[in-house]
């Protein structure tokens, strides 16, 4: 099964259980740093949960997911809702694929994907004094098995280590649930 399938799958699954899609809750307490009216790219976006709440501040957002059922359902609840959301299938895969112009975003979400190649477009398309929220799984001490690979999780202290030289306003790494967040302004 292609990596597309896998996804498109996954979220069919979760589309059935799902109320409503949710902000990651660290990225909700942050809220008070998203101006209204910014800009945003959500990589990875899955259903949309971060995506919607942005959106809401009166962001216009870019939503981008590999899957096309994730996409949709994205476009569907922005479209009932009313909300600035452009959703587009994209491979993160294919970095030639991601033509963006330097700086057009304000707000950069990235949350439970990992792919390192992409550090250098976010610090390339993130405006400078803009924000870029992370969080993914990370290689804990205390979990052995997350059903991730580790190569798909962080080591400990990574995000700092690469967006170190930014003004980080936010870090955290739980040993208790496997994640590692990071909230930090582009200097």
């Amino acid at each position: 099964m292609n990596t597309k399938d896998k996804w498109n799958l996954k979220h069919l699954d979760r589309i059935t259980q799902l109320k409503e899609p949710q902000p990651n809750p660290r990225l909700k307490k942050l809220a008070s740093y998203f101006k209204e009216g910014g800009t945003a790219l959500d990589i990875a976006c899955g259903l949309g949960g971060n995506s919607l709440f942005l959106a809401g501040m009166n962001n216009q957002v870019e939503a981008i997911d590999i899957s096309d059922v994730a996409i949709n359902y994205v476009q569907e609840q922005a479209a009932k809702d009313n909300l600035r959301v452009q959703p587009r299938v994209t491979d993160l895969t294919d970095l030639d694929t991601l033509n963006w112009p330097n700086n057009p975003f304000d707000f950069i979400v990235m949350s439970y994907y990992l792919d390192r190649s992409l550090f250098p477009i976010v610090k390339d398309v993130l405006k400078d004094g803009g924000y870029f929220f992370m969080e993914t799984y990370y290689q804990s001490p205390y979990i052995e098995e997350q059903g991730v690979s580790d190569q798909y999780k962080l080591k400990s202290n990574e995000l700092l280590t690469e967006f170190g030289d930014w003004k980080v306003l936010y870090f955290e790494e739980n040993e208790q649930e496997g994640w590692q967040s990071i909230f930090c302004q582009k200097r």
